[in-house]
């Protein structure tokens, strides 16, 4: 994980962040997700929409994909824009603390009923953990997510 657990945003936006706990927790009630467990997720904790870090960023209308980075593990996801931008959500915090790496902090990305998304390029490994950096491109990004069954049995492997 990156050492000031900040997430970084960048790509295809008016203005580049960097946001760290503290950012997020400060945004308004009306930008919170409280309790995620409510949308499906199966830890508890407390989220900012997807919505909304497009939103504070300026995201340009050109950008038709969002890659999800994670240093910590090397792992990374690149989606069309258009199937997570209203529903997915970056959960930030369990128990009023930031999100530990247990849960799969300081960050995780999370997208309700993906299966729901009509697409094959959102499955359950778009829900990336310990997320660093997310960046609005044109084309897919890096995707280094299994292509496989037996690729994606051995990412699940205990161990």
């Amino acid at each position: 994980m990156n050492a000031n657990n900040s997430l970084r945003v960048d790509g295809l936006v008016e203005r580049a962040l960097a946001l760290n706990f503290d950012d997020l927790r400060a945004l308004p009630e009306a930008d919170q997700v409280r309790d995620v467990r409510r949308l499906g997720a199966k830890r508890g904790g407390d989220a900012v929409g997807l919505a909304t870090i497009l939103r504070l960023a300026g995201a340009s209308s050109e950008a038709q994909y969002i890659t999800l980075h994670a240093g910590a593990d090397d792992f990374h996801a690149s989606v069309p824009l258009s199937s997570v931008s209203d529903k997915a959500v970056l959960i930030y915090q369990q128990d009023g603390a930031p999100l530990p790496a247990a849960a799969g902090g300081p960050f995780r990305f999370f997208i309700p009923d993906h299966a729901a998304c009509r697409t094959a390029e959102i499955d359950e490994c778009a829900n990336v953990k310990f997320v660093d950096r997310i960046e609005l491109t044109r084309e897919r990004g890096f995707d280094n997510r299994p292509q496989d069954e037996t690729e994606h049995a051995k990412l699940h492997e205990p161990g």
